[in-house]
Formats: structure tokens, C-alpha cells, sequence
């Protein structure tokens, strides 16, 4: 057990899923899992592991957030032994033509994250995704008639911007949408070696207003779901 999942030794699977909403990791176990199993309720963010395609694999909650999203990365990966991690997670579009319900695959993330700052004494990291993950998004999601857009996306602290216009700029330098994880998955991957991948669904758009409810957030993006199960399984360990 770690300090935040109450899970036993070999109760997690090396490949995991990691959507924010642990409801969104109970749909995707019971949906897609065969022999899904409970392993973690602490703090009521659950987890599960089962088998897709005979491949073993768990979906782990994460909550919202860099410094949430990365206590539950570090201690995947330093107590259980993950080694291939996806991000399945939402977003909001900064350009005009992402639309609600693209799937973007971040390539890289930019940050305004003090925690990740604080990392780097003044200097800049840029975190990337594993590029063997990134290759077979791109191979599944042919595979499966999906079109992927790939390219840099920004991770935010703050959900809540007292500046409102501040989203122009990163969408002036081409960054595709918004969200508040990926450049922490990236930064602990690459501090500890192993695999890591982010899909997101465009939930909503800061230029067109447009967005989707909480339910339909959690149970009906699942063309990113099978794409993220699909590349999990394909690649080695």
C-alpha cells in the first residue's frame, strides 16, 4: 500500500489508464475490463484492474490537477510498477478548428505550473510524450476509422483565470487545446523512465461556448477510451 492507494503489492497492473474522474475509471473497468477488480477507494478515487484482450491492465482516478494528477503517477510508478501510462482525460479547444468531440493527442505540454517550476530552479523543461506510445495512438487510431489531432497542448493550475483573455496567447502559438495534467504526467515519466501518453476529448471551446455536460464527460467519450486501451496493449513493456 502507498500513501494514497490502498492497494497490495501486484494488485496494479504495468500498463494504466489514468482518467481524472475515478467515475470515469469505474466505466471504463466495467465496460471494457473482463474480470474487473476493485483495488482502491481512498479518498474515493477508484481503481480497478482486469484484463482487456488478455492483456492485463488497470484504470486508476487521478483527480483534478497537477499536484493531484502526480501523487497518484509517483506512486504508481515507485509502489506498483507502472511502466506504461495514458492520460484519458478532457480539454478545451483554443482554436477554432478543434471542435467538441476531436481527439488530440499531446505531443508536448506547456505550463504555467509553479509546482513544476519550483522543480527546475528558473530554467525550462519541455515534456513530451513517449514516442513509441505516440506512434501506435496513431497506427490504432487508423485502425479504428479515428482521426487523431496531434500536436502541443497547454496544462493550466488554475481552471478559473481571472485574466479571461490569457487562453489567445497560447492559441497565437498554435497550442490546440487546454487542460490541467498532462506536464506533470510528462515531467514524472521522464524523471523516472518509463512510457507516457496523453488522449484527450475536447470537451468544450473557449472560442465557440460550446461544451458538453458532466455525464456525457464521463461515459460517452469512448472512441478516445477503446483508442487508449488499443495502444496500451500494443506496446512492449
Amino acid at each position: 500500500m502507498s500513501t494514497h492507494i490502498g492497494a497490495p503489492k501486484g494488485a496494479i497492473a504495468p500498463r494504466v489508464l489514468l482518467p481524472g474522474d475515478p467515475l470515469r475509471a469505474k466505466f471504463i473497468a466495467e465496460k471494457y475490463f473482463d474480470n474487473a477488480k476493485l483495488y482502491n477507494e481512498v479518498r474515493g478515487m477508484l481503481g480497478y484492474t482486469g484484463t482487456y484482450k488478455g492483456v492485463e491492465i488497470s484504470v486508476q482516478g487521478t483527480g483534478m490537477g497537477m499536484p493531484s494528477h502526480a501523487i497518484y503517477v509517483h506512486e504508481l510508478i515507485n509502489f506498483y510498477g507502472a511502466r506504461s501510462l495514458i492520460r484519458v482525460g478532457s480539454c478545451g479547444s483554443l482554436r477554432a478548428e478543434v471542435k467538441v468531440r476531436d481527439i488530440i493527442m499531446a505531443l508536448s505540454a506547456s505550463t504555467d505550473s509553479a509546482m513544476l517550476a519550483e522543480s527546475f530552479k528558473g530554467m525550462n523543461f519541455a515534456p513530451t510524450a513517449n514516442w513509441t506510445l505516440a506512434d501506435e495512438a496513431m497506427r490504432s487510431a487508423k485502425a479504428l476509422g479515428l482521426t487523431l489531432k496531434a500536436g502541443t497542448v497547454f496544462s493550466t493550475d488554475s481552471f478559473y483565470n481571472a485574466n479571461t483573455e490569457l487562453w489567445k496567447i497560447w492559441a497565437q502559438y498554435g497550442i490546440l487545446v487546454v487542460e490541467m495534467e498532462v506536464a506533470a504526467l510528462y515531467t514524472a515519466a521522464a524523471r523516472f523512465g518509463v512510457k507516457a501518453l496523453a488522449l484527450l476529448t475536447v470537451s468544450d471551446s473557449l472560442v465557440t461556448h460550446e461544451e458538453t455536460s458532466s455525464e456525457e464527460r464521463e461515459k460517452t467519450f469512448t472512441d478516445m477510451m477503446e483508442l487508449a486501451l488499443e495502444t496500451a496493449i500494443k506496446v512492449e513493456i
